[in-house]
């Protein structure tokens, strides 16, 4: 994917984004703790055949927080965003917070999407053990800084072997994540702990939806998604057998393979 970061202003904050390629349009949004870099790999290999659309959401990487840090609010910049460069139906795919805000964004354009994924992420609402997880997390965030507690979560989202093996992976998305503000990951957790259930929308949802799992994922238990994809009218599900949950730097070219089938699915 090229790397000239482009600027989008939304509500007087700037949004920084990537956009490469031809065809239909595909928009990917990272997760939690992330910025549009973790999907280089595959926005790269996808540039080849569709219009790839990668946004630094608010308060992440190239991207200025915004008035409204919800999750509703996210999805919201998202859709203005797209909606400056493209008025076609298009698919939207989320890892992790990003797919919270997917589900956001399909619950209010439902009929702007012809294809939905959720990447390692759920349309379950937090329990209350994860709501309390979450709490704690903002009190380290407070007393210790963003940069010391990234360091810390980052290396639990991966696979046991690709710490063991690929060490340089994890190193690699620390360094990446050193510029966020302590004030932009609490918004994030504080979005992520009050968001609804958005069950409903995997049930309404006309077109296809895909779910992907990681075997050695702690943070979305397959089954999760596997009862899921029973509520979806046409659900597809993969699982990452060597992956925990950073598929996409953990097994690229079977993220390249498995989106490429998907998105061939979505056609006609």
């Amino acid at each position: 994917m090229q790397h000239q970061l482009n600027y989008f202003v939304y509500k007087e904050r700037r949004l920084g984004y990537r956009i490469d390629g031809n065809g239909p349009l595909v928009v990917l949004l990272h997760g939690f703790g992330e910025t549009g870099s973790i999907w280089e790999v595959p926005a790269q290999y996808l540039a080849t055949r569709y219009k790839v659309l990668v946004p630094d959401l608010p308060g992440s990487g190239a991207s200025d927080v915004i008035p409204d840090m919800s999750i509703e609010g996210l999805a919201e910049a998202v859709a203005t965003l797209v909606n400056s460069l493209c008025t076609d139906q298009h698919t939207l795919i989320g890892h992790s917070m990003g797919g919270y805000i997917a589900l956001a964004y399909a619950e209010q354009y439902p009929d702007r999407l012809n294809g939905l994924g959720l990447f390692h992420s759920t349309a379950y609402a937090d329990s209350a053990t994860k709501v309390e997880t979450r709490k704690k997390a903002i009190e380290f965030v407070r007393a210790n800084g963003s940069h010391a507690f990234l360091s810390v979560a980052i290396p639990g989202q991966f696979a046991p072997s690709t710490l063991r093996e690929r060490p340089w992976l994890i190193e690699k998305q620390i360094k990446e994540a050193n510029n966020f503000s302590a004030s932009s990951i609490v918004s994030y957790y504080s979005a992520m702990m009050i968001r609804p259930d958005r069950c409903a929308v995997l049930k309404d949802f006309e077109k296809p939806i895909l779910f992907v799992s990681g075997k050695a994922d702690v943070l979305i238990p397959a089954q999760d998604l596997l009862d899921q994809k029973m509520l979806a009218k046409k659900g597809y599900f993969y699982q990452l057998e060597q992956a925990g949950h950073m598929g996409m730097l953990e097994e690229p070219e079977k993220t390249n393979q498995l989106l490429t089938l998907y998105l061939a699915s979505l056609v006609g």
